[in-house]
């Protein structure tokens, strides 16, 4: 008899994930297929019913011992986004610091946002007790993207948790880590429901398998393209689905705006995070008067900027590396169409990093006026009125965010008001996603559906009308023994009550 070797098991599928700014490997995670997707829902659905039946200030509990774990680990957190996207680890850190936010006011509003609502029964139903009931639709799914692995995920995953679910969460194949490590502290600081959030890495194939897995929700942030793809997949199905697909934000400043102020928040807006933020600033609209003054300020700012991978750089390099041909055409088109450049143009682009360009001039009608570039671009246009300015921003067939700046809030606030986007900041940018109660989201191309806030609470349940009788209606109309003359009773009761104002 002889000795034979075991035989060594099957190596799982993996993939590796690589540093934007260096090209060196980062980690290795498993290729999740549709197999081990499938379990992750499975033990979701088993260990949820438990999660909502816990009286909601025991979830509120240990939601905020996973905020805890997540601030007490926020260096580690910050330093995987980093790595995984190239972003400088402040830039990193306020991500963390911004989910912590919403992860706090998520957990501290959900029992108020969702418990059970008296509502009026009217005339005819005055014998009725009514009410509305919000129940967890149970399993949420959640494709995240590689901007903002970690902030922009938590606006679904954290509300769906408060709100009694259970999540599958399916990170970009570009930032996995961010994914695995939010599970592991979760599971870390909330034992003895595993299972409850669960990460499954790897690329498309693996988003498709968690679309088809038979989820009660998908909530998916991408492209528009992605998003079509994605939402036809869940159609089979009549899977409910949630769509965050990105903008193309514009920027109106008025002739009495604070020029100063609005350079300085363009230029933040456009090139923080290299332009990879989907309610980023990409278009501005200044009328003529003060065009060429918030021209100079604003390539005054961005003209001292590059970027880099040190400690110091302002942002960093592009994490995909395919959305670096987009630039580079946004630009070259723009130039070739007309535009001018008043900082960097086509030679800025040296991939993986692209420098600050700020156009002008730019055709309407050019890709870089269209489409999303996601990059550190930005075109400032003359427009001769506030009405065209609102006019040429609600072209667009985004509409996510946008921004006004005026001197007077109130008036700026009235633009706002003609704006067609999910969400305005007047007199700041972007300052709508750093306040919790406020939902984002946006129409047309940017998607559908809203996260954040008390609709971000609400998106992930279903409601449940409930009447309960409380006596017998001197005119029951909901039998068939009702005598006919009540019947006409009540028809010249209601219209005598209609026909008045």
């Amino acid at each position: 008899m002889t000795d034979t070797a075991p035989t060594a098991a099957p190596r799982a599928e993996v993939f590796t994930t690589y540093s934007p700014a260096t090209g060196e490997p980062v980690a290795e995670h498993p290729v999740a297929g549709a197999a081990e997707v499938a379990d992750a829902v499975s033990r979701g659905r088993t260990v949820q019913e438990g999660w909502a039946a816990l009286p909601a200030s025991r979830r509120r509990d240990r939601l905020l011992r996973w905020k805890k774990a997540l601030a007490t680990e926020l260096d580690t957190v910050a330093r995987t986004i980093a790595e995984e996207t190239g972003k400088p680890s402040g830039d990193a850190a306020l991500e963390v610091v911004l989910t912590l936010e919403h992860l706090a006011w998520a957990a501290r509003n959900a029992d108020r946002v969702l418990r059970r609502r008296r509502v009026g029964a009217g005339l005819f139903a005055a014998h009725q007790r009514a009410s509305l009931v919000h129940r967890p639709v149970g399993v949420v799914g959640v494709i995240g993207p590689w901007n903002y692995p970690l902030y922009t995920p938590m606006g679904s995953i954290g509300y769906a948790l408060a709100a009694g679910n259970a999540v599958v969460f399916k990170p970009s194949e570009l930032t996995p880590g961010t994914g695995v490590l939010l599970a592991e502290l979760f599971d870390a600081a909330v034992p003895g429901h595993a299972g409850l959030l669960a990460t499954v890495t790897g690329p498309a194939s693996t988003g498709e398998a968690l679309a088809r897995s038979g989820v009660d929700k998908l909530a998916f942030t991408g492209s528009p393209g992605t998003a079509r793809k994605v939402m036809a997949v869940c159609a089979e199905t009549l899977t409910p689905f949630l769509a965050e697909c990105g903008g193309k934000d514009a920027v109106i400043v008025t002739a009495d705006a604070d020029l100063d102020a609005a350079a300085d928040a363009i230029v933040w807006g456009a090139l923080s995070n290299a332009g990879q933020t989907c309610a980023g600033v990409e278009r501005v609209y200044a009328v003529r008067e003060i065009h060429e003054a918030l021209c100079q300020r604003v390539a005054e700012r961005a003209e001292k900027l590059r970027p880099g991978a040190d400690a110091d750089a302002p942002y960093g390099p592009m994490t995909l590396a395919g959305q670096v041909d987009v630039v580079e055409r946004h630009v070259s088109g723009a130039l070739a169409a007309g535009a001018r450049a008043l900082v960097g143009g086509a030679e800025s682009v040296r991939a993986p990093f692209v420098a600050p360009v700020v156009l002008t001039d730019v055709p309407e009608d050019a890709a870089a006026m269209t489409e999303e570039t996601f990059g550190p671009v930005v075109a400032v246009n003359a427009v001769a009125d506030v009405d065209e300015a609102v006019e040429r921003a609600n072209a667009s067939r985004y509409a996510l965010g946008a921004a006004v700046f005026c001197r007077s809030g109130r008036a700026g606030a009235a633009i706002a008001a003609r704006l067609r986007a999910g969400a305005v900041s007047v007199n700041s940018v972007l300052g709508f996603a750093a306040v919790p109660a406020l939902p984002f989201g946006g129409s047309r191309d940017s998607g559908f559906g809203r996260i954040h806030g008390a609709e971000g609470l609400r998106a992930f349940t279903s409601v449940q009308s409930v009447t309960v009788q409380r006596f017998t209606p001197p005119l029951a109309l909901t039998s068939f023994a009702v005598p006919a003359a009540t019947r006409e009773r009540a028809v010249r009761l209601a219209r005598a009550l209609h026909r008045r104002r």
